[in-house]
């Protein structure tokens, strides 16, 4: 293992685990894969731009003419695909990027994995294929997805499997929790919230706040897909998660007393269709590999809001355009039939 791809490498787990990679391993090159669809950016990893193990391909992980000149051109050995339509919310507004990416672009790249011979696919996965679940979901649970995102997620999960099965490509697959950290674009709870509330801005929180997550910290989650790849078994999956199961509205209090904001900016909104209650996973497996989170809830969440703090420069720009007219449509009319909330 010496070239890596990493296919949607400029979102926010793909960059961090870039940065994380060329930290730890001074003798890897690491290429960059990304479409820069509206959460893909170049700003995630200007920090690594001028290292010359690093380089950036802009490109769709459905053009398989394009998947295939990337590899061969900076003859890759092992591939690790974070690219992902990976909003649910969007989802639900409009499935169709979300088939295209998450079930024919995995397709694309393990037919390129497969003609080329490569060492290793990684697959980077989500709780969510486990539907909302009442006990810790082990892998060997069923998938049993209820979001358009989540199917899609899963559906790439059984493609993986299968090429492994048929065609013998050497994968392996991680489930991740709720991740957070530097970098993950504002639409997603944390980093919306965040950042909302910097600017004095509605939370829109959904239905009770009582829906349940499990909590991960970003580089935690890289170093969990790190030891997997290296020392993994081929065609197995492993959960990665924090056990820091919160319920959102609990999160949504802790934002509010670390930045010293009043509760009330909190408005309680239309829940969404299908909202799973909770997420949980069982990590006995990747724990057999040594690996375990570093950080506790608390330290995840507040070096979190800290990086959005310390750094409008990246979000404030983000949170215009495109944006904005996500915004509207998905919390729009919600806000302005809101009730308001005493957290």
């Amino acid at each position: 293992m010496r070239n890596l791809l990493v296919t949607g490498g400029a979102g926010f787990i793909g960059s961090n685990f870039v940065r994380y990679m060329l930290q730890k391993y001074p003798q890897y090159n690491i290429v960059v894969y990304d479409k820069l669809t509206y959460a893909g950016n170049l700003d995630n990893l200007r920090d690594v731009a001028a290292d010359s193990r690093y380089a950036f391909v802009h490109g769709d992980i459905c053009d398989a003419r394009a998947v295939r000149d990337a590899l061969r051109q900076h003859r890759i050995d092992t591939l690790v695909n974070f690219a992902a339509e990976s909003h649910v919310d969007r989802s639900i507004l409009d499935a169709d990027a979300f088939l295209r990416t998450n079930v024919m672009g995995t397709f694309t790249l393990l037919e390129a994995a497969k003609e080329f011979g490569l060492e290793r696919y990684h697959q980077i996965s989500t709780d969510e294929v486990y539907g909302w679940v009442t006990q810790p979901a082990r892998e060997s649970d069923p998938l049993v997805p209820r979001s358009p995102y989540a199917a899609s997620k899963a559906s790439g999960d059984l493609m993986v499997n299968a090429y492994y099965v048929t065609h013998g490509v050497p994968t392996t697959i991680t489930r991740g929790s709720n991740t957070i950290g530097p970098y993950q674009y504002p639409e997603k709870v944390v980093p919306l919230f965040v950042t909302n509330a910097l600017e004095n801005q509605p939370l829109p929180l959904y239905g009770d706040g009582k829906q349940v997550r499990d909590w991960l910290y970003v580089t935690d989650h890289c170093e969990a897909v790190d030891l997997v790849l290296h020392h993994g078994t081929i065609g197995e999956v492993y959960n990665v998660g924090g056990e820091n199961e919160r319920e959102n509205i609990e999160v949504v209090k802790i934002i509010l007393d670390t930045l010293d904001k009043p509760g009330a900016l909190v408005r309680r909104v239309t829940d969404r269709s299908g909202h799973d209650r909770r997420y949980a996973l069982d990590l006995e497996k990747i724990r057999a590999l040594g690996w375990q989170p570093r950080h506790s809830f608390e330290q995840a969440l507040t070096e979190t809001i800290r990086w959005y703090e310390n750094n409008a420069w990246w979000w404030q720009k983000i949170k215009s355009g495109e944006y904005r007219e996500y915004y509207e449509k998905q919390y729009g009319e919600r806000l302005r039939a809101s009730e308001a909330v005493n957290v």
